[in-house]
């Protein structure tokens, strides 16, 4: 059981984690904490968190567990701002989708309390932003990795690896290293290939014919278009080398497909095609 719960940052991974702990009885008291009174007013409507404040630091001073839940580029200032103010016994944790960035903040800002901090990465979410879109089910069955370092805490990583269980995720350990390289592949690269394809298509003289003819297979492939860009531009600078080359490798394989093409390859084409069938059907009962 947490007795007091600080969420810095109430948007829809904060708020979801809040209601499916309040929903588990898990949680007693959750103070929210961000810049925007009127959302956090609404959060404390919709039952999503207790109270609120806009101090990081009156936030965190009687907490049990942190969370960071903003975005990657206010992780700095937070940590700075708790680090003089959580106890010897408060576990801090994060929500972020790049791992060595926060890590290497974290380390400079918490000093000889970096053994309370375990870094973590929920692998849910959707395109959909705000307190409004937070969903007590949104981790269940889903998957949480935590990267704790060698100097972690084993306690702390107990408590926090309970929590999420508790909202119904599967949790999975890696290193930070491995983490950014497998998330700039499954997660990072595909945001920016949604993105520019919708700028590219977007920026084309007949964009508005395009765009109204758009079918389920264009609406699918974009859909995390919608996604917050502040998120995501944060993302790209936190986890810049893995994913530029990634993009830069995967301009061979569309210089490969457009070769294919220009060329009437049929058996490439075929090749190609079923190869990336063959590895979606065996791999969508995991994901």
């Amino acid at each position: 059981m947490i007795d007091r719960l600080a969420i810095i940052g109430v948007g829809m991974i904060g708020a979801s984690l809040a209601l499916a702990l309040k929903q588990a009885r898990a949680v007693n008291h959750v103070v929210g904490c961000g810049r925007n009174q009127t959302s956090l007013q609404k959060a404390v409507d919709l039952g999503v968190i207790d109270s609120y404040t806009t101090s990081i630091a009156e936030a965190a001073s009687s907490a049990d567990v942190v969370v960071l839940a903003t975005p990657l580029g206010a992780m700095q200032l937070v940590f700075e701002q708790i680090t003089d103010i959580v106890s010897e016994h408060t576990v801090i944790t994060d929500t972020g989708s790049a791992k060595g960035s926060v890590v290497r903040v974290a380390q400079t800002a918490l000093g000889d309390k970096m053994p309370q901090f375990v870094p973590g990465h929920p692998i849910a979410g959707a395109e959909k932003s705000g307190v409004e879109a937070g969903l007590a089910s949104l981790y269940q069955g889903r998957r949480v990795i935590l990267t704790p370092l060698e100097s972690t805490d084993p306690a702390a990583v107990g408590k926090i690896d309970n929590m999420w269980q508790l909202c119904g995720a599967r949790i999975e350990y890696l290193s930070v290293e491995h983490h950014d390289k497998v998330l700039a592949a499954t997660s990072h690269l595909p945001h920016m290939l949604a993105y520019s394809l919708v700028n590219y298509l977007s920026n084309l003289n007949d964009h508005d014919e395009i765009f109204k003819y758009a079918a389920g297979g264009f609406r699918d492939f974009t859909r995390i278009a919608s996604s917050d860009p502040v998120m995501w531009r944060d993302v790209c600078i936190a986890n810049g080398e893995a994913l530029v080359e990634l993009i830069e490798n995967y301009k061979i394989e569309l210089d490969q497909l457009s070769a294919a093409i220009r060329d009437h390859d049929q058996d490439r084409l075929l090749e190609l095609f079923g190869k990336a069938k063959s590895e979606r059907d065996s791999l969508i009962g995991n994901c």
